[in-house]
């Protein structure tokens, strides 16, 4: 979830000397690898080692990630509520045969425990609840926290290392777009350039802790990117990112779709929104003990790296992929269409000791100043044609 941004870097804690070494490590790693590159790699490139080198990448390495004592807060960490309102939406579907769910990026384990509970006490089992993680560490803790708060379900549970080449049931993903690498552009007087990343000693000076440094190049836009970022039609001096990473992991998940449902929560805007004007230095963020900077390059390894979910992009990927736009609208609509505020109610508001955190939770959810407008839902499906409750209300396709 993203927080207000630090002022700058000082007010951040620094890092303890374990971390840092580790820190240091992937530095190298990177280093490396721009070096066999001719002295500058892709921030895609950048992006994905920074995220997911192997044993020192921040989703590959083992410090603590998510919840109060990470880097950030997802909704189903925040609120049981979220997973068990969803679980009303994956109810409807699980009534049409939709019996198969696939989760990509489940975080600390909290939405496949919660959810699971919820399905359990609907009558709605799953026939199978499939986690793919890339993150070995992330698997470990899913794994344990599911034993522990779901016991007798865990032996539902698989892992898998990719998504299957056919699958029929409901695909769900939470804020899992927004850290797929993405390239950065700029549009200039000599068309649009590819922003890079090479090492640059120079800036050791704003990054005290670091021992190798990394800066920004620029050169012209090439293939995919180059014909994407040409129907954009940006302005002179505009900076941004494209996204051909998710569109790829949403086309290929739409194909391998026999019958289904995807469903992606996420910030975001649809395209229009994303590459308006106004948002001329595009919406790259980093998250690092509850902070938020626009530094990629301070605390490798040890913060995330995200950006902004292009909606209308992912839809249309799904498209090529051959699945349909089933519904867009906010996640406070979502929520509320789901059944949201029927199961606030389920706690009577005269018990002010459970009644006020869950209603503090349900605010976080849909409020338009916390999570209830940036962040979205999408749908996106084969061979369903029953209109999905999430979406009865307040659906923004067209928008798209």
């Amino acid at each position: 979830m993203p927080p207000d941004l630090a002022p700058t870097l000082a007010h951040l804690p620094a890092p303890s000397a374990e971390a840092q070494a580790l820190s240091d490590q992937l530095a190298q790693r990177i280093a490396r690898d721009i070096a066999a590159n001719g002295g500058a790699i892709s921030f895609a490139r950048f992006m994905e080692l920074a995220l997911y080198a192997p044993g020192l990448g921040y989703y590959s390495a083992g410090s603590r990630k998510l919840g109060g004592d990470g880097d950030f807060i997802t909704a189903p960490d925040l609120s049981p509520l979220f997973a068990r309102t969803l679980a009303r939406q994956l109810a409807q579907l699980h009534g049409k045969g939709l019996r198969n769910i696939l989760e990509l990026g489940a975080g600390s384990g909290a939405f496949a425990a919660d959810v699971l509970l919820e399905l359990q006490a609907l009558n709605c089992m799953p026939d199978s609840y499939a986690i793919l993680e890339v993150s070995a560490d992330l698997r470990e803790r899913q794994s344990a926290l599911l034993a522990e708060r779901a016991p007798a379900l865990r032996t539902r549970m698989r892992w898998v290392d990719m998504p299957p080449p056919r699958f029929e049931g409901v695909i769900i993903a939470n804020e899992v777009l927004d850290a797929t690498p993405v390239h950065r552009i700029t549009a200039s007087d000599r068309g649009v350039l590819e922003i890079g990343v090479m090492v640059d000693t120079s800036s050791l000076k704003q990054r005290p802790t670091a021992t190798t440094a990394f800066g920004e190049t620029a050169y012209p836009a090439t293939g995919k990117l180059s014909a994407v970022a040409s129907q954009l039609n940006l302005p002179a001096d505009y900076q941004t990112e494209i996204n051909l990473s998710a569109r790829v992991l949403v086309s290929s998940l739409a194909y391998s779709l026999q019958r289904g449902v995807m469903l992606f929560i996420d910030y975001g805007f649809p395209q229009h929104e994303y590459y308006h004007p106004q948002r001329s230095r595009g919406t790259l963020m980093c998250h690092y003990r509850h902070h938020a900077h626009d530094d990629p390059f301070a605390f490798l390894g040890l913060q995330d790296i995200t950006t902004h979910v292009d909606f209308s992009a992912i839809a249309h990927a799904a498209q090529a992929g051959g699945a349909q736009l089933l519904g867009y609208t906010s996640q406070a609509q979502f929520l509320i269409n789901c059944g949201l505020i029927d199961l606030l109610a389920q706690t009577p508001a005269g018990d002010t000791r459970a009644y006020a955190p869950l209603a503090a939770q349900v605010q976080k959810l849909t409020s338009p100043a916390e999570m209830g407008e940036l962040f979205k839902v999408i749908a996106l499906g084969k061979n369903v044609d029953t209109p999905l409750i999430g979406f009865a209300r307040g659906d923004k396709s067209r928008s798209l």
